[in-house]
């Protein structure tokens, strides 16, 4: 983790150190007192050693390492539900130290190893054979509850927050869930019939004589417009300053009459879900930025700027509104319109397959930056790109030689004009063509992984993108859905990839 951004933060540095020395000898604590004067190249040039042997295996050695996981898996991968073998969704878990996407006041503290004693077992009351504990020890408790999917539950030590052990999505008692899946997506496609009502309405209470309505249509418009969370109190305890849109301070909000060549621009900067850091600057209607301004007067920057609205209030609005509507719908609904609108522009029968998965993914972009979707740029970034553009380099080359070759037959095809010429000069146009086709798809992939180094394009996917839109989408232009959704995703969303036609419009 030495060559992570994490460890460059001080949050995170001090984090560790305290919960390292709570980990020490008494000697150890009186004899290292300073992280920065600790050396840890050793131990992190073990692992990376221990990565490059693994690497340097030979093929047998790796697949008896394989089957010696499979092995693992079949003892512990599996359950019985209602008399059927399912697969379990995860089984392993270890210690490590706390990450996270954002600047969270907790990054870098120990996360415990799990003992039997910490765990919760649930488990029919008729199973004739509980799991059993590791030698020496007891589960916390053994229980039988039917009303939850869980397996096995623990509390892990950083967040207070509860774990769990869940069945694959493949399974059984998961295919049932997918309705629900497919409720929460036509919710948000029902929302397309009602929004402009509703927009109507919040509009109309940005001029409301009670300052409550005036609140809450403009907490709503950011809700609609910049997909904002709705934002809840934090539990006891909690210290990270994270807000949503209906705990904004006055001190998250700052207003320009003109700024970037636009009028009427506010600009938001505050600390999000996992701590991960809003900024915006967006022009907004003259009567929102009224209302902001007049929803600041006289406050302290620390003071809420709705301070006549709370989460619940906002949320039974919603409710009256249209039922089942939640500003979690909204993001669905605003994140879904946008990737069907977006896919509609730049996507072109014509182009090829690298070339459409980029405007996919182009659309997808555009999603995440909305909703806010960020991450790290990954630690291998440099090197992964840096064999890339190698690859493009050689490519170019053999392209170039290709051209040259080509040029060479034309010559000859029109001195001699036989056959045999005419056959060598296809050849060389087939394998021109064919260079120049993969020289497109790695100029794709390297801008591709470029544009979305701090993007977390998975996170849209997963949560909030219809994955109807997407499987009409590769039916409609002919792109392997396997392109667009991996392993996990297609088994999660495998009801979208059975009902939907070409046709289908969110």
């Amino acid at each position: 983790m030495l060559d992570h951004e994490y460890a460059t933060k001080e949050v995170f540095q001090n984090n560790f150190f305290n919960d390292w020395r709570k980990e020490m000898t008494v000697e150890e604590r009186c004899l290292i007192k300073h992280l920065d004067k600790c050396d840890f190249t050793e131990i992190h040039r073990h692992f990376i050693d221990k990565a490059t042997a693994w690497r340097a295996l030979p093929r047998e050695e790796k697949q008896k390492l394989k089957e010696e996981a499979e092995k693992l898996e079949q003892e512990f991968g599996y359950c019985i539900l209602d008399g059927h073998q399912e697969k379990i969704g995860n089984f392993k878990t270890a210690p490590g130290l706390f990450c996270c996407r954002g600047d969270h006041l907790k990054m870098g503290m120990l996360k415990r190893r799990i003992r039997p004693e910490d765990v919760v077992i649930n488990c029919s009351r008729w199973t004739q054979k509980i799991p059993e504990p590791p030698a020496g020890h007891q589960w916390k408790e053994v229980c039988s509850d039917n009303t939850v999917t869980w397996l096995a539950a623990w509390t892990e030590n950083v967040q207070n927050s509860i774990k769990y052990i869940m069945l694959n999505p493949s399974s059984k008692l998961k295919v049932r869930i997918w309705e629900k899946d497919w409720q929460k997506y036509e919710i948000a496609r029902h929302l397309k019939g009602v929004v402009d009502e509703i927009r109507s309405q919040y509009r109309a209470d940005w001029k409301s004589r009670e300052m409550k309505k005036r609140q809450r249509g403009v907490a709503l418009y950011f809700i609609d417009k910049l997909a904002l969370r709705t934002g809840n109190e934090k539990e006891e305890g909690e210290t990270a300053d994270t807000v949503g849109c209906c705990s904004l301070h006055v001190e998250h909000v700052r207003l320009h009459m003109h700024a970037s060549g636009h009028k009427h621009v506010v600009e938001l900067d505050f600390l999000g879900k996992d701590s991960v850091r809003y900024y915006n600057r967006v022009p907004v209607a003259k009567p929102v930025f009224r209302n902001l301004q007049l929803f600041m007067k006289n406050k302290d920057p620390g003071d809420d700027l709705f301070d006549k609205l709370t989460t619940s209030s906002l949320n039974k609005h919603l409710q009256d509104s249209m039922d089942g509507l939640t500003a979690k719908v909204f993001h669905t609904y605003s994140a879904s319109t946008i990737l069907q609108e977006q896919l509609r522009v730049l996507t072109r029968a014509e182009d090829s397959i690298a070339a459409k998965i980029l405007a996919y993914n182009q659309a997808n972009w555009e999603v995440d930056i909305l909703c806010n979707h960020q991450r790290a740029t990954p630690k291998t970034f440099e090197k992964s790109m840096w064999n890339l553009q190698t690859k493009i380099q050689a490519k170019k080359t053999q392209v170039a030689e290709a051209q040259r070759e080509l040029r060479k037959a034309e010559v000859d095809h029109r001195i001699k004009g036989d056959g045999t010429s005419q056959s060598i000069l296809e050849k060389k146009q087939r394998l021109l063509q064919k260079l120049e086709g993969q020289l497109v798809h790695l100029s794709a992939q390297a801008t591709d992984k470029e544009k979305n180094k701090e993007v977390a394009l998975g996170t849209s996917k997963f949560n909030y993108l219809d994955p109807r839109i997407s499987t009409a989408w590769c039916k409609r232009f002919e792109v392997p859905v396997e392109k667009i959704y991996n392993k996990t995703q297609r088994a999660k969303f495998a009801w979208a990839l059975d009902m939907v036609g070409e046709d289908f419009e969110f």
